[in-house]
């Protein structure tokens, strides 16, 4: 284990249908490099940017944690009991509610930025901080197929993109949000602060478990080994592959491209002995006994929200299915 990198902040569990966690837990803070910091506590890790133009967040954890985490955020900012304004934009990786349970609180505490002809006639949008996100993860928490909505809709997303990516300026920084389809779900998206050489995943990429597979979801194996080469395209080493570019997780410790490189790792050889079982014909209940992830469980294979027997289930789906 690096020593840079060792120390473990807030593993988090998985919540909602995947994962389940405690509420009680405290937020803790990590400088990361730049202006950027990490927030960690029960649910998926924060991304916090912080500088003149005010907040900027990635991702929110889960509602009961909205207090703790403006506190944090005060203390970050020097801003005391004026942060209220300082929060202006919010950027939802997928719809999952450990990552978005806080949006309507967090929303609520900030402020949208307009500038141009006619922004002071928007008066209940500037009520709020802005939340960008892919246009799946409105489509996931609104249903609009229907059926009753997973969340307010004060906590959806006020901005959305459809495309591959979506580029903005905040801060002094080039900030670029990247689609990755059909990863953990069909609205993934990684963030990357070009300046501060940060990339924050969401659940793309996680410590905390072997990769989550929300098939209902639109999620994919596959997608998930394209997302995780896809950060390995951006981030470079500084020295001796350590260093460099530094990538916060949906889940777990501060990593770099190594730890990046070792779990695409680890997930390519899963894939391919799963692919070479499916090929001699093995059944689902034949894979699951012959252990394909052996090596790896006593690491990934731990949480009790996403178990192994999960993985390997959602894996032979996702490698079976037309």
């Amino acid at each position: 284990m690096k020593t840079i990198f060792g120390i473990y902040v807030g593993l988090g569990l998985l919540s909602g249908a995947l994962w389940a966690q405690p509420v009680d837990s405290e937020i803790r803070v990590l400088p990361v490099q730049g202006n950027i910091y990490m927030l960690a506590g029960p649910g998926g890790n924060i991304t916090v940017q912080i500088g003149k133009q005010g907040v900027l967040l990635v991702d929110t954890q889960a509602a009961a944690m909205s207090e703790k985490i403006l506190a944090q955020i005060r203390k970050l900012s020097n801003d005391g009991d004026k942060i209220g304004g300082g929060i202006r934009i919010i950027i939802d990786t997928h719809y999952a509610p450990d990552h978005t349970g806080g949006n309507e609180n967090l929303r609520k505490a900030g402020k949208m930025v307009f500038a141009g002809p006619g922004a002071g006639a928007i008066r209940d949008a500037a009520e709020g901080a802005a939340i960008i996100a892919h246009e799946n993860v409105l489509n996931r928490m609104s249903a609009p197929t229907g059926k009753t909505a997973a969340e307010p809709s004060a906590a959806w997303p006020t901005e959305t993109y459809f495309g591959e990516e979506h580029d903005m300026y905040f801060n002094g920084e080039s900030i670029r949000v990247i689609h990755q389809p059909n990863a953990h779900t069909d609205g993934d998206s990684m963030v990357y602060f070009r300046r501060s050489d940060v990339v924050s995943t969401g659940d793309i990429f996680t410590l905390a478990s072997f990769p989550v597979i929300d098939l209902a979801k639109g999620g994919s194996l596959q997608g998930i080994l394209k997302g995780l080469n896809e950060i390995l395209d951006i981030a470079i080493p500084e020295a001796q592959e350590e260093g460099g570019t530094l990538i916060i997780p949906g889940h777990g410790r501060l990593c770099d491209e190594a730890d990046v490189a070792e779990y695409r790792d680890m997930v390519t050889i899963i894939r391919d002995r799963m692919q070479a079982m499916i090929k001699k014909g093995m059944t689902l209940e034949q894979i699951q006994t012959a252990h394909p992830a052996r090596e790896y469980e006593p690491l990934y294979g731990s949480n009790p929200g996403w178990s192994t027997g999960q993985f390997i289930e959602a894996a032979y789906t996702s490698l079976t299915r037309k």
